[in-house]
């Protein structure tokens, strides 16, 4: 069987699935169904043509930007302040190959026309880089981590409404990004790269696989029902000059067995030559039509908050 026709078969598979659980607005536990953003990516191809339709001046200092969600009328923006840069050791100290640095944990709320509403500090001593966030219809998902791989980490939630910081469980490794999985009740997440997939129930390890993808190092993720998740990255090759060329990509996961449902590259980039997938991604499916939120530059760049559309 080719690859086409088995990703094909997997698609169909959990679109199946999804239309015969029940769902509503706030679905518990192995009740959800697939959202309609899972649907849209898992049909994405190479071919589609990505438009953009809106790019929005982010008008306050946003650092390194790392996770976004769209809740309700505004978006939410995870970002790392460097106040000292990392540096990397000759060999390994204490089993870490670099030094912890210094930061400060930003979790941004934003309007849909880019302005800042809230800016949210997160983190304690050497745990200030915050990951990709995920938005489960009651809170906001953040992680913390050292700057660092194989380092420690702090997953907190936000109420959207009140701004409620809680500090939901601590975990010994890097958590580059978090997605509450509903419909078994735990918590997935990535470690530094993606290279391996973490599963935490009640703040406790309780699963890690490999990462099955070598294609692009999964940046942000969000939940999107029946068990799935999508996630997007990026790798940093080079061409046939040397000269460095950034690989985006967007991917629909099966959370619990890691296999992928659909990949595909993503080859679209900002006045400032970056790839659009690089940091913070979130998408909305309307109909026929796939919008996806991204804001791939640095604060010191210029950022923006860039939208695209796509059909389905």
């Amino acid at each position: 069987m080719k690859r086409s026709q088995r990703l094909g078969l997997a698609l169909a598979t959990v679109v199946a699935t999804a239309t015969t659980l029940t769902a509503a607005p706030m679905a518990t536990a192995g009740q959800d169904r697939l959202d309609p953003e899972a649907i849209a990516v898992g049909q994405l191809t190479r071919g589609n043509a990505w438009t953009q339709t809106a790019s929005l001046k982010l008008d306050f200092d946003t650092f390194h930007m790392q996770g976004m969600s769209v809740v309700g009328d505004h978006i939410w923006i995870s970002s790392v302040e460097i106040l000292e840069p990392t540096v990397k050791h000759p060999a390994p100290v204490d089993g870490m190959d670099r030094t912890a640095g210094k930061g400060r944990g930003h979790v941004f709320v934003v309007t849909r026309d880019g302005k800042l509403v809230k800016d949210i500090v997160l983190g304690e001593g050497d745990i200030y880089h915050p990951g990709g966030i995920d938005f489960d219809g009651r809170k906001v998902w953040v992680p913390v981590a050292e700057y660092r791989p194989h380092s420690k980490s702090i997953v907190y939630t936000i109420d959207p409404d009140t701004y409620r910081v809680r500090e939901e469980f601590r975990a010994d490794d890097h958590v580059g990004g978090v997605v509450n999985d509903r419909k078994h009740r735990k918590i997935a997440a990535v470690t530094w790269g993606s290279r391996e997939f973490l599963t935490f129930k009640k703040g406790r390890l309780v699963d890690e696989m490999s990462n099955p993808s070598a294609m692009v190092d999964y940046q942000d993720c969000e939940y999107s029902g029946a068990g799935t998740m999508i996630c997007t990255g990026i790798t940093g090759l080079k061409d046939a000059d040397g000269k460095p060329f950034e690989l985006g990509g967007i991917a629909l996961l099966d959370i619990r067995s890691g296999s992928l449902i659909n990949e595909v590259p993503v080859q679209v980039f900002s006045n400032n030559k970056h790839v659009v997938t690089r940091n913070p991604v979130a998408f909305e499916a309307n109909g026929d039509s796939l919008t996806m939120f991204a804001a791939p530059d640095d604060g010191e760049e210029g950022s923006e908050l860039l939208v695209y559309s796509t059909q389905i």
